[in-house]
């Protein structure tokens, strides 16, 4: 296992770079439409199966992520390399390097915690507040509540801290399961490879907000606009869950895609069969 975060070696891409990761993920995606689509479909139904877990669940969920993300990133790999991607390298990472890949979500856990409690700072705990009592408020109440100034500095503050813990986990299961890295490396070495190429990480997220929320939301006007309201409804879940499920397979591959261009820029692609994806930590 390697520790040593100075000797993992990334490559520096300017801010245009952020789309390309986008096309060369959507390209991988539209030659493998149906995997892609069953092994998603299995993936967020797990997700959902876990909430039911009493207590335990949605913190599960979050701390298994990089666990999963490794068959993602595992099945990316295979269909790179002429493969097709399977539903069982989905656990993938439950096979391999699980030790170093749990710290990861446990990190982001802490993490992302820490920094919603941190928005006390701001707004004197009201965001704590309704996050602890939303379920007895009407949406009214919520509606009103969010509406706050000071509760929206506090959020504001609070995604700012996350961002760090964000990146820090992005890649890091990917160094994890190819590089054969410790959670700590992974985590230091993916923190510091995106702030490096902060600017085509930015573009990629103004894509993301793009093709996920502008145009969704365009999409939706329009239909209401010109369509009567009951086929409205049905038409835009027509639309709009396939485009959902398109663009979540997109960015999941994605992942692989950002990983591979700045960690193994101008590599040649290993053979399938050589399995980089069987170590053990």
């Amino acid at each position: 296992m390697n520790d040593d975060p100075r000797e993992f070696v990334f490559t520096r891409y300017d801010a245009r770079h952020g789309m390309t990761w986008l096309a060369q993920a959507y390209a991988l995606f539209r030659r493998k439409r149906l995997p892609w689509v069953m092994l998603l479909l299995t993936y967020y139904i797990l997700l959902k199966l876990l909430l039911y877990v009493p207590v335990i669940g949605p913190y599960a969920i979050t701390i298994l992520k990089p666990v999963f993300a490794v068959g993602l990133l595992a099945a990316a790999w295979t269909q790179e390399r002429g493969g097709t991607p399977m539903l069982s390298q989905l656990f993938q990472g439950f096979r391999a390097n699980l030790g170093s890949l749990l710290p990861i979500g446990i990190f982001f856990v802490a993490g992302v915690t820490a920094a919603v409690f941190a928005s006390s700072l701001v707004d004197g705990g009201k965001l704590l507040d309704l996050l602890s009592n939303a379920g007895a408020m009407t949406d009214q109440e919520i509606v009103t509540a969010l509406g706050d100034g000071t509760m929206q500095a506090g959020m504001l503050f609070s995604a700012l801290l996350s961002i760090p813990v964000l990146i820090a986990t992005w890649w890091a299961p990917a160094l994890v399961v190819f590089q054969n890295a410790g959670a700590g490396a992974a985590l230091a070495v993916s923190l510091r490879a995106a702030l490096a190429n902060w600017r085509p990480l930015a573009i990629y997220a103004l894509g993301v907000f793009f093709y996920g929320a502008l145009l969704p939301a365009i999409a939706t006007g329009a239909i209401t606009l010109l369509l009567p309201e009951g086929v409205a409804q049905l038409f835009a879940v027509a639309l709009l869950l396939p485009y959902g499920i398109f663009l979540a397979a997109t960015l999941h591959i994605s992942d692989y895609v950002s990983y591979r261009e700045v960690f193994h820029a101008g590599e040649t692609l290993a053979p399938l069969s050589g399995q980089p994806l069987d170590r053990s930590d």
